[in-house]
């Protein structure tokens, strides 16, 4: 693995755990913007800014927890096009709830840059598969 991969892959377990923490400011550290998601739904969402990912933290947040989530896990993340300053990670993504149940499954690519120095997602489009509670997908 190179050091551009590597790099990417630091960036993303940052935000990850960052994101298990609801720590808005640590995700925002491994963030570039504008920030692009396409989600599972093709809903299409630009955040211009910090803040603009900051005035929909909270929401985000409640929702989750109203869905009794606990985590977010990530498998199978390995890099499918990679260059000195973009990395392109593909990886399964899913919740776990309280009850150690995992749902709302979906694959994600995220476009990692190098900008100014420093590595952070600047692109998420995902696939959702179905948000159903099945079992463990770890090792799947």
């Amino acid at each position: 693995m190179n050091n551009s991969v590597e790099e990417a892959r630091e960036s993303y377990f940052r935000w990850l755990k960052a994101f298990n923490l609801r720590d808005i400011n640590g995700m925002l550290d491994e963030m570039h913007f504008p920030h692009i998601r396409i989600s599972g739904r093709n809903k299409i969402q630009i955040w211009s800014s910090r803040d603009d990912q900051i005035s929909r933290h909270d929401g985000m947040s409640e929702r989750l927890y109203a869905e009794d989530w606990v985590e977010t896990i990530t498998s199978d993340l390995r890099a499918v096009r990679e260059g000195p300053d973009k990395v392109h990670l593909a990886m399964k993504q899913y919740r776990r709830n309280r009850d150690g149940m995992d749902y709302n499954i979906f694959d994600t690519l995220w476009i990692f840059t190098r900008e100014n120095g420093k590595w952070g997602v600047r692109f998420r489009p995902s696939y959702q598969f179905g948000s159903s509670k099945v079992g463990s997908v770890a090792n799947g």
